[in-house]
């Protein structure tokens, strides 16, 4: 049990390794395959650790270092041998996109890895990777050559593409997290609904479903976060004044509350001056302060 989600990690290796190889061999629509594979084994092993209760920091290490390899340098190699002019200075292009996974894989440890999340920071690796691998299988088909999809200067396009998902993986925009599958909350059911939809089209219509639905979960990403900024925007100017009156009208308040609150001012009391009495000269005792005075003459 212990090491059973290691060896689902390796597995995604393998597959990773594979994949560079049958792209050197000219084999890229297996190539693409095993990416995709790799995938769906990335997406099993946290599950499994999770479930057999066995996660440990070595083994989000070890699916970190595999990803780098499996997402980061594969799909890369496919499109250098397949796409790309392989004399030139395109090969900087695979630099850039293995160099940017990795930075991404790494920040992903210290920021995220092991915990419960909704958003990951930057496009996951695993999602960059396979919507650039599946750019081949969409190629290949009609809908990319028989339409005027199919006359665009993809060669041309494509550096774009990987120089923009490169971008993303370092970036700080959100994305949203595979939700966990469950018929108790909307988000649980949703997430199950799309993960079914998902498999069927991977089944029925792999060459022509993976790459324009990946894509648009690229661009998803974007868009929000652009939609999010400007209202973002517009919130922090509008609060800013409201922040700015609620201030002026509290000192305000305060002011006349300190002018009512205040206690009056009391009077300050008179002393009254104590009248001494006088001795005799004779000596004689003074008379009994109980008595009136006797009347003058």
């Amino acid at each position: 049990m212990v090491m059973l989600p290691s060896g689902v990690t390796i597995a995604n290796l393998f597959f990773g390794v594979f994949a560079i190889v049958a792209a050197a061999r000219g084999d890229f629509g297996k190539a693409v395959l095993f990416v995709l594979i790799g995938a769906v084994l990335d997406g099993i092993d946290g599950r499994v650790a999770r479930a057999t209760r066995t996660g440990s920091q070595f083994g989000a290490e070890l699916d970190s270092l595999v990803d780098a390899i499996s997402f980061g340098l594969a799909p890369a190699m496919i499109m250098y041998f397949a796409v790309l002019h392989k004399e030139g200075w395109d090969w900087l292009f695979v630099f850039g996109f293995c160099a940017c996974a990795v930075i991404r894989l790494a920040r992903f440890n210290v920021e995220q890895a092991g915990r419960a999340k909704t958003h990951f920071h930057g496009l996951p690796s695993p999602a960059a990777g396979c919507t650039l691998a599946s750019y081949y299988w969409f190629s290949q088909t009609p809908l990319y050559n028989e339409t005027p999809i199919g006359e665009w200067p993809w060669h041309i396009v494509l550096r774009f593409v990987m120089a923009g998902l490169a971008f993303l993986m370092v970036s700080e925009v959100p994305y949203p997290a595979w939700p966990t599958f469950s018929l108790k909350t909307l988000r649980g059911a949703l997430g199950l609904i799309l993960f079914v939809s998902l498999a069927l089209g991977l089944v029925f219509l792999p060459r022509e479903f993976f790459f324009p639905v990946a894509m648009l979960y690229v661009l998803y990403g974007v868009v929000s976060a652009v939609v999010r900024g400007l209202l973002d925007r517009g919130a922090s100017v509008y609060d800013e004044d409201a922040v700015a009156d609620a201030y002026l009208a509290e000192d305000l308040d305060d002011d006349a509350d300190e002018a009512e609150d205040a206690p009056a001012a009391e009077p300050v009391p008179v002393r009254k001056k104590r009248r001494r009495r006088r001795r005799p000269r004779g000596g004689s005792p003074s008379p009994d302060r109980t008595s009136s005075p006797e009347p003058s003459e």
